[in-house]
């Protein structure tokens, strides 16, 4: 906290300096530990902008949904199964496997649906496992990356005296560990994030289709 406390004060240059220094006084695992967290930060960008509600469920078209055999009463559905055809989002795809299937039985549709809702969701999941193996991995780099640096210093103790230089090794041994758990923490709290996010998602379109899949079954839809 205070190296981040620091940073904050320091100007962009002196800042990159300072973080260059922690990070080569790391020593060789701080190498596979950037490389995690860059992963990381891939990872994260990743997802924000794939569960993005443009991407998964756009307001415009939920509402249009929502309304959709008010449309096929009133002759006004045309437009809205040409966005269920181009596919631009996961509620736009789901719809048009209901479309495609319409004149079927309620069963057959809804069977056709939760298929590719299956599909849909390892979709809407990429990424996650990244985050996964990095909360696992990123702490027990740190701590191996520590332990490796402390032998070295526990090894040189007969070779000198001084107890001020033992603390400073033992203290850029723990960069490691400190780097590790920092790297951890953002994936265990975005992964939290997205899983949340994922389920908010699942349960609001399975309302739109559970209704939009009657509709479909009830009345047949505008030709494609």
């Amino acid at each position: 906290m205070s190296h981040a406390l620091l940073l904050a004060t320091l100007s962009p240059t002196a800042a990159f300096q300072s973080t260059w220094s922690f990070l080569v006084r790391g020593g060789f695992f701080m190498i596979p530990l950037s490389l995690c967290s860059v992963i990381g930060i891939m990872a994260i960008v990743y997802k924000f902008l794939s569960l993005s509600r443009r991407r998964v469920i756009p307001d415009p078209l939920a509402r249009d949904v929502e309304a959709f055999e008010h449309r096929i009463s009133d002759n006004t559905a045309e437009a809205v199964v040409r966005q269920f055809q181009e596919g631009q989002s996961t509620l736009a795809r789901l719809c048009a496997v209901a479309i495609k299937n319409r004149g079927k039985d309620l069963a057959a549709i809804t069977q056709a649906v939760e298929s590719s809702a299956r599909e849909e969701s390892v979709h809407l999941h990429s990424g996650i496992g990244v985050l996964d193996v990095l909360v696992t991995v990123a702490p027990l780099l740190g701590l191996l990356g520590s332990a490796s640096g402390l032998v070295v210093i526990f090894e040189g103790l007969g070779e000198t005296t001084d107890h001020v230089l033992v603390a400073h090794g033992i203290a850029v041994a723990l960069h490691t560990t400190i780097f590790g758990i920092v790297t951890a923490v953002v994936c265990v709290v975005a992964h939290s994030y997205f899983i949340r996010r994922i389920e908010k998602f699942t349960v609001r379109l399975e309302s739109l289709l559970g209704d939009f899949v009657h509709a479909c079954q009830s009345r047949p839809a505008p030709p494609l």
